[in-house]
């Protein structure tokens, strides 16, 4: 097919990748505007924008969608169909419209658990068992589109966002291939979204990264887990905010307060009588570490409470 390929992260270039290797004709790719990164605060082209780059694909980085200018450049690619992957910006309805076949997006989570910004890190501090990856209709509404094509992954125990990232990003390129292959040979129904079981996966804020040591240790291992690499849940000791990235449940029957570190290996009291031992780490401006390495540096003692 001739198509428009949009997306910015590295979550989106296994997909590019898939179709620029599937031979399709892909005549533009769109693409987040280059954002300062680094030490040197560079502007610095997204990770599909150098994908698209290396392989003289064109490139556009509109700051919106929403102008009459932007929308008429979209449409005078006259592709048969955009395929829509972390993308970042809102589509208007005159974009979704643009092309015969409309816009089909990637969306890594079961629909509709975990419509909107940030369905992989809600999907792991939920403690989801499974999720999946939906190929969908775009619409007006927010990944309320009919779905195209859905398959399903169980969700091990340990899992980071990270690695669920790097699994789903897998596994979508393959995907929008066939959906593509489908669509043109008119084998695939469009499916509409269940109206039970909607939930909001909101961007996840600095706030609810910090640690509550009140909660179970199960539910802030979760946390961890599903804010690890990144944005990383963090504590307060005195004015340092320190990362957490793993960490392992323990047993615990004692009765010193939540926040509590109890013992030289960094274990610390949680709530309903549970117990976290925080595994890596980072401090600010340094490197993650493990736990043993950050305290031949660093005191943290048995007693100290952590906020």
């Amino acid at each position: 097919m001739r198509l428009v390929f949009m997306g910015t992260p590295g979550f989106a270039v296994p997909t590019l990748a898939a179709l620029h290797d599937a031979g399709h004709e892909i005549v533009a790719v769109y693409s987040q505007p280059p954002r300062p990164a680094g030490r040197g605060q560079k502007e610095t082209p997204s990770p599909v924008h150098q994908f698209a780059s290396e392989r003289g694909i064109p490139v556009y980085t509109p700051v919106s969608l929403k102008t009459p200018e932007a929308q008429a450049e979209f449409a005078s690619h006259k592709a048969d169909i955009a395929v829509v992957v972390a993308y970042g910006l809102l589509l208007p309805k005159p974009i979704l419209e643009a092309y015969p076949r409309g816009c089909i997006n990637v969306h890594p989570s079961k629909l509709p658990r975990w419509r909107g910004a940030a369905p992989l890190q809600r999907t792991i501090m939920a403690g989801d068992s499974d999720t999946a990856i939906v190929i969908m209709q775009m619409d007006v509404g927010l990944d309320t589109g009919d779905m195209l094509l859905t398959r399903h992954y169980p969700i091990a125990a340990g899992t980071t966002a990270g690695m669920l990232h790097d699994q789903l990003a897998k596994e979508a390129g393959p995907m929008v291939v066939e959906t593509l292959k489908g669509l043109a040979a008119g084998s695939i129904t469009p499916i509409k979204q269940p109206e039970e079981g909607v939930l909001y996966a909101k961007k996840i804020t600095k706030e609810e990264c910090r640690i509550d040591w009140t909660q179970p240790a199960s539910e802030i291992h979760q946390k961890i887990l599903g804010l690890s690499p990144t944005p990383g849940a963090y504590f307060l000791l005195g004015d340092e905010m320190i990362k957490v990235f793993e960490a392992t449940r323990e047993f615990y029957s004692g009765s010193e307060k939540e926040g509590t570190v109890i013992d030289d290996q960094l274990t610390v009291v949680c709530g309903n009588l549970t117990a976290l031992r925080l595994t890596l780490l980072q401090r600010p401006g340094k490197k993650r570490m493990q736990a043993d390495e950050l305290l031949r540096g660093f005191a943290i003692t048995p007693g100290m409470a952590l906020e």
